[in-house]
């Protein structure tokens, strides 16, 4: 029960701190129609939240492989909502691009640590990493709601109510860190087992950035397009993106189950085979059958996600903090590189021709996970590892995974 408890309590926090990542896109309809960006504008706001990301994501992940560092799950969770928080307060671009980004860099400094931690709590189950990863896809699926319920009824200037989540995240973090222990176990003490594979982790993380470069892509943009093929409706993007972050919750939870029965890098392999049919479904299909599609998309971009965070894990097994750095971080931010090209591409034709070449994207994907071996599993550890807030070092308990 314990370790069930330290999940739980990861990965509501997990969506507190992905609540601002969802926002970023959640904004740009709001952006658009207040402040009159363009495509290329708006793309701009979502690079700021991705580089400064992107580039730190590393550094704590290698700042936590020498030494635990806890306390930025709770530093991180305030940082990144209070970037958001502050975005709206100014009409200079300017403004808004450097708040953003200070969002971005408070999502960097938790996920490398927060990998880390939930490793340890789940004794490296896949199916306890799939419920921590299922966290992050809820609070993408509420930025969109949440976005609307503030902004939509009171315009920009409201965004510093979107600071509450990122307190109760902070809150949960610091409960999942003071989890009662029975037996204490330093990280210091527990030795790194296994062999570095680079050259399988360097593939991983090509497929994961082309995995990042279409779900960025769609996130930032799909609000539009589905309000430009669905008759103008502003509910119809925010519903769309809805879908889109819904499904990738139920296809995280899918990815651990499947994970049971097959090994991952198979299991990866087919999810992003048919999710070159679901993107093509996206951009091409018309109608309301878009959403059908959208839930696809969802479903099969995020099977792979959770299953590639061990993965990277696996193939980096002393350097597990780095490894969740950039699987659970740079890859997935460097996607926001690519929206200004999207941006700038449907300034000049339509957006519909920008999104088109997002389809080739998870094909990349399958094509590097086709040469990728299964790692050999790690031994798993018959006691739950929460971390002691006091001591900062994970603490064990007899008990099950969820």
């Amino acid at each position: 029960m314990r370790r069930k408890t330290s999940i739980a309590l990861l990965s509501a926090g997990h969506a507190c701190v992905d609540v601002y990542q969802g926002s970023v896109a959640a904004l740009i309809p709001f952006l658009v129609a207040e402040r009159a960006y363009g495509y290329a504008a708006a793309s701009g706001v979502v690079l700021a939240a991705s580089l400064l990301s992107s580039v730190a994501q590393p550094l704590f992940g290698a700042l936590t492989d020498r030494r635990p560092a806890p306390w930025l799950l709770p530093a991180g969770t305030v940082l990144a909502g209070l970037g958001i928080a502050l975005s709206g307060s100014s009409a200079s671009y300017s403004l808004t691009l450097l708040c953003v980004a200070v969002s971005g860099a408070g999502v960097a400094a938790y996920h490398p640590e927060s990998a880390r931690v939930a490793r340890l709590a789940g004794g490296g189950s896949h199916s306890a990493m799939g419920w921590f990863a299922l966290g992050g896809n809820v609070g993408f699926a509420l930025a969109p709601l949440l976005v609307a319920a503030v902004v939509g009824t009171g315009g920009l200037h409201r965004t510093p109510l979107l600071l509450l989540p990122a307190l109760a995240g902070a809150a949960l973090s610091l409960a999942a860190l003071r989890t009662p222990a029975r037996r204490a176990r330093p990280l210091a003490t527990q030795p790194a087992a296994g062999t570095d594979d680079r050259a399988s982790f360097l593939k991983l993380s090509l497929a994961v950035v082309c995995r990042s470069v279409v779900f960025t892509g769609l996130s930032g943009f799909l609000s539009l397009y589905a309000t430009q093929r669905l008759g103008g409706s502003a509910a119809a993007g925010t519903a769309a993106l809805f879908v889109l972050y819904l499904g990738g919750a139920a296809g995280s939870v899918l990815g651990g189950a499947l994970a049971g029965r097959r090994d991952r890098v198979t299991v990866c392999r087919w999810s992003y085979l048919l999710s070159v049919g679901a993107v093509a479904g996206v951009v091409l299909v018309p109608g309301p059958a878009l959403y059908l599609c959208v839930a696809l998309t969802s479903a099969g971009l995020y099977v792979p996600f959770s299953l590639q965070v061990t993965l990277g894990q696996d193939y980096l097994p002393t350097r597990v903090g780095t490894a969740g750095g950039i699987t659970l971080g740079l890859t997935v931010s460097i996607g926001g590189l690519a929206a200004p090209v999207i941006g700038r591409l449907a300034d000049a034709t339509s957006l519909r021709t920008a999104l088109t070449p997002l389809i080739l994207m998870p094909a990349l994907s399958w094509l590097l996970f086709r040469g990728l071996p299964e790692p050999a599993a790690p031994r798993r550890q018959d006691t739950d590892t929460p971390v002691s807030h006091d001591t900062d070092t994970p603490v064990s308990h007899d008990a099950g995974t969820p």
